[in-house]
């Protein structure tokens, strides 16, 4: 749980920068526009981008759409954040193209964009704070492997096909397993927006058409708690490997019902966006990626510190 007292360890370097708030700040406002909302970990990078406002004395808003799949409203969100002309924007994006045009936009009006969580297909961000994704879930599928004996079928059930995130997180951990691990066949990777429901009915026609089916890879917080739901109903017993930390995963794993899972640092991800912002606006020069880090925790290092400090109810 992201306690008073963990709140600062998850911020990771984030902490003691020294930063000075800048001259302009009683007029700096920089709006953040994430890929959805009702899961924990958004309401956790919420917290995060609040405290980096808050230390560096700028003003900010979050928002975004009621669901993973509302790319269009995303747009009309973004749209409307620039219309008021901020000094700077974050932007976590649904699909990793869509938002193009209207960045431009941005770049034209010389308003900086942090990508953040979820990059874009083009350099028009001046960084992009996030995880690194096909690493993280490169660590899943040799979690997995070695859970699984190193052999047998596996499947995936992901959030989508068109983010940053969707996209590296199946690449990671598809790629892993055809590279490192031939005796492991992953027989199905399908898509249910990062909906608890739909993931649920995904998982229950993965098991019904592979029988064999030794593990299954969730690889968002919707989707790994669908992947659970769907192996509970079918009183089907198969290796559970999730993304994200939220309450019903952890409860998930010390429970046994999920294996184990990557936990990302939402906190780090929210002030290193706002704190990335600020730096820009001071003309400071920034990496392209800004990589928040990730730890794999499961029933052995759930309360371990370093992991307690990243996980998020």
């Amino acid at each position: 749980m992201l306690t008073i007292k963990n709140f600062a360890a998850a911020l990771g370097l984030a902490t003691g920068l020294g930063l000075a708030a800048p001259a302009f700040a009683q007029e700096t406002y920089i709006p953040l526009i994430s890929k959805g909302f009702q899961h924990q970990f958004w309401q956790a990078v919420k917290q995060g981008a609040e405290q980096a406002a808050k230390d560096l004395k700028v003003k900010v808003s979050f928002e975004g759409p009621e669901t993973e799949a509302m790319v269009d409203k995303q747009i009309d969100m973004l749209a409307a954040a620039l219309a008021k002309n901020p000094k700077a924007i974050g932007f976590a994006a649904l699909d990793s193209k869509a938002a193009i045009p209207l960045l431009k936009k941005a770049q034209a009006a010389k308003i900086p964009v942090v990508a953040f969580d979820s990059g874009v297909d083009s350099d028009i961000p001046v960084t992009t704070a996030t995880t690194d994704n096909k690493a993280a879930a490169a660590l899943a599928a040799d979690k997995m492997a070695e859970l699984i004996g190193k052999a047998g079928e596996v499947a995936v059930v992901a959030h989508d096909q068109t983010s940053r995130t969707g996209i590296d997180r199946v690449d990671g951990f598809v790629g892993r397993m055809k590279s490192t691990y031939p005796n492991i066949k992953v027989v199905s990777v399908q898509y249910g927006g990062g909906d608890i429901l739909k993931s649920t009915e995904i998982t229950k026609s993965i098991l019904q058409g592979n029988p064999n089916l030794k593990g299954i890879f969730g690889a968002n917080e919707g989707s790994a708690i669908g992947v659970v739901n769907g192996s509970r109903e079918l009183k089907r017993k198969t290796v559970i490997v999730g993304y994200d930390s939220g309450k019903q995963q952890k409860d998930a794993i010390m429970s046994g019902a999920m294996a184990g899972a990557i936990t990302q640092n939402p906190v780090g991800i929210g002030y290193k966006t706002v704190e990335a912002a600020v730096k820009a606006l001071k003309g400071e020069k920034l990496p392209k990626i800004i990589d928040t880090g990730f730890y794999w925790y499961d029933k052995s290092n759930i309360a371990d510190p370093k992991i307690a400090a990243v996980l998020y109810d």
